[in-house]
């Protein structure tokens, strides 16, 4: 078995754990058609029902973003909606990245870049994610485009080495491998779980941050089950314990420690100010504009929904580059989303409505964008709800007992 089909192997069968006569969905690039068919074949040997593709060019994308009338630009047509109801329905879901031009977009008016959203598509998805309606995973499929980007050159080689060695594809046994890796994950959580946090501060050049942590959630990381028991994990590569803050309880500043690919365009040195929740500043030396139109999204946008702690060990953080892809990018530091909040897990939390999610500090948007704020000179500590700090992560090394 080639890497390219042991690849699709590791998708498949860890990624989304795919069941006997389940229909898997896959959304890609064009560009990504070789491991489309690769995970298409892995699927059926699975024992899929039925594989759906679809494959977007981004050259299309590009037009509609540059040409459409404005209101169409967050519109969900009918048929689309159809098959994000098909696939939350106990079905599978793989999504690749790896952009082939991350900076086509770049040159378009940014605020309709990121306005560009099919806002009702995207809010019944990442609903239906945060309830654990069905088993999905985001991988990556290398472009020569993002090896440019990355290196100065398209060497697309190096960049499958590297997105390899992240995802545990050079191991003898993978899946084995990603067991072990989770289960070390879980036991992350439980140390943190038990010290049942009231807040986390993140203090480094720029930032000073601290974020009050939903008081009925708890971490997770590693793998996840549906509500239906299949375990899958839901990023290729992950290497985050995270947790659901209470969107009301955000306050200080933030510097992020890499740049962001943010809807086909790239935000340097973005800097956030929060008061009682809310972003109610942003600045970036580069991009700040895509940032600020999804913000303006819905109300929901302007507060955290996920915080996530990643410590020197990451694979990705020790190949020590930058991917401009967050799948990878978000696994090599600690970060933080704002948008739609993580309520997965918490069956007190299942079946409720947005306003009853609001009402118990569980963020909602259509929005749930990450974006790194973690590095060696960022300190990371637990305030307990007496009031103790403990710290967490000094120069990015795990400071908790294991």
């Amino acid at each position: 078995m080639d890497r390219l089909e042991r690849y699709a192997q590791l998708i498949v069968d860890v990624g989304v754990a795919v069941q006997p006569g389940q229909t898997v969905f896959v959304d890609a690039a064009a560009d990504h058609a070789e491991l489309v068919r690769a995970i298409a074949a892995a699927a059926y040997r699975a024992g899929a029902r039925y594989v759906d593709t679809r494959l977007v060019d981004r050259y299309v994308r590009r037009a509609f973003i540059e040409l459409a009338p404005e209101e169409m630009l967050t519109e969900t047509p009918a048929w689309t909606m159809e098959r994000e109801k098909a696939i939350v329905d106990g079905s599978a879901l793989i999504m690749i990245s790896g952009d082939p031009e991350p900076d086509l977009l770049s040159d378009l008016d940014p605020r309709r870049v990121g306005m560009a959203r099919p806002l009702e598509g995207l809010r019944y998805r990442l609903a239906a994610q945060s309830d654990r309606r069905f088993s999905w995973t985001i991988a990556a499929h290398p472009t020569a485009g993002q090896a440019e980007r990355m290196f100065g050159e398209p060497d697309l080689e190096r960049l499958w080495q590297a997105v390899a060695t992240a995802v545990r594809l050079d191991e003898p046994d993978p899946v084995a491998a990603w067991r072990e890796h989770a289960a070390r994950l879980a036991r992350r959580c439980t140390q943190l779980n038990e010290l049942a946090l009231d807040a986390v501060r993140f203090r480094g050049p720029g930032t000073d941050l601290t974020v009050g942590l939903h008081h009925e959630g708890h971490w997770h990381g590693g793998a996840t089950t549906t509500r239906f028991g299949v375990e899958h994990v839901a990023n290729l590569p992950t290497e985050e314990v995270y947790a659901c803050p209470d969107f009301r309880r955000t306050e200080g500043t933030v510097r992020s420690t890499k740049p962001l690919a943010l809807a086909g365009t790239v935000v340097h040195d973005l800097e956030l100010r929060f008061e009682r929740g809310a972003i109610v500043d942003v600045r970036a030396s580069a991009g700040a504009e895509a940032v600020r139109s999804q913000l303006d999204t819905d109300e929901g946008a302007r507060f955290l929904g996920e915080i996530a702690l990643v410590d020197g060990e990451s694979r990705v953080g020790q190949t020590g580059l930058t991917f401009f892809d967050t799948l990878f990018d978000e696994n090599a530091s600690c970060h933080i989303a704002y948008g739609l909040g993580i309520s997965s897990d918490v069956a007190a939390w299942e079946g409720l409505g947005p306003d009853e999610l609001r009402a118990r500090g569980v963020n909602v948007s259509a929005v749930h964008t990450d974006f790194m704020i973690g590095g060696p000179e960022v300190d990371v500590d637990g305030v307990t709800r007496d009031g103790r700090t403990i710290p967490i992560l000094r120069n990015e090394v795990w400071q908790l007992s294991s």
